[in-house]
């Protein structure tokens, strides 16, 4: 059984009892930085063989874990914060298992963009997650262009260092929108910045971004709904 477990992306009081139990079963362990999993491991009082699982050796050690469901193990695999396979290692694993007819199962948990739309302020009852954007102006403002005419609340995922670069972009491509920026959420310096995304931008530039970041942005606002709401106010 290959079991894709989802870890705290910051307190670690957010693991879950079958998480707890089920890394204390298994056979291996396949992490995407084995001493960060091995801190999670400590705290938890599991011992556990690891496989170092991560983007530079996604297909050696694919291959590797393949061949040991096959014998018969069992393994977990997280990812260093969160839901394994969103925005991390594990789809081309998730693939190979299911072509060797190997059984699969999640054990729910965090998810960081999840925990961004909620406290956002912004609408959640349709939403479109995309990740990580480019790292290039170039290609990350085109990739913000297919995003323009959405009207789903759209939430990226973004590393401190092209924070500030992202909602320049964002800025620019699809407007100064209502947004919400949520920084190192559970941990003990979490902090939220809502506001347009100028008005978020001036609060950021007073210090350095540090830590992960997620961007919710609200979608392009729908006129036809926003006039069925203007004609229900008028009734």
């Amino acid at each position: 059984m290959l079991y894709l477990v989802a870890t705290p992306i910051g307190n670690l009081r957010d693991i879950t009892l079958r998480a707890i139990d089920i890394l204390g079963s298994v056979d291996f362990v396949a992490s995407e930085d084995t001493r960060r999993t091995g801190m999670l491991l400590k705290h938890l009082e599991i011992k556990k063989p690891q496989i170092a699982f991560h983007e530079h050796n996604e297909k050696k050690a694919g291959e590797r874990i393949i061949a040991l469901l096959q014998q018969g193990n069992s393994v977990a695999l997280v990812t260093n914060a969160g839901t394994p396979v969103v925005s991390d290692p594990g789809y081309s694993l998730v693939q190979s298992a299911i072509a060797a007819g190997i059984q699969i199962t999640s054990i729910p948990g965090p998810t960081a963009f999840v925990s961004a739309v909620i406290v956002s302020g912004l609408p959640t009852h349709s939403f479109l997650f995309r990740g990580f954007p480019p790292r290039k102006s170039g290609a990350r403002r085109k990739f913000l262009m297919a995003d323009e005419q959405y009207v789903h609340t759209l939430i990226y995922y973004e590393s401190p260092y092209r924070l500030m670069a992202f909602l320049q972009d964002a800025v620019d491509v699809l407007g100064d929108r209502r947004s919400a920026v949520v920084n190192d959420l559970t941990k003990f310096y979490e902090a939220i910045y809502r506001g347009r995304i100028s008005e978020i931008m001036s609060l950021l530039s007073k210090s350095t971004p540090k830590g992960e970041y997620v961007i919710v942005v609200e979608g392009k606002p729908n006129d036809e709904s926003d006039r069925s709401v203007d004609r229900e106010e008028d009734e």
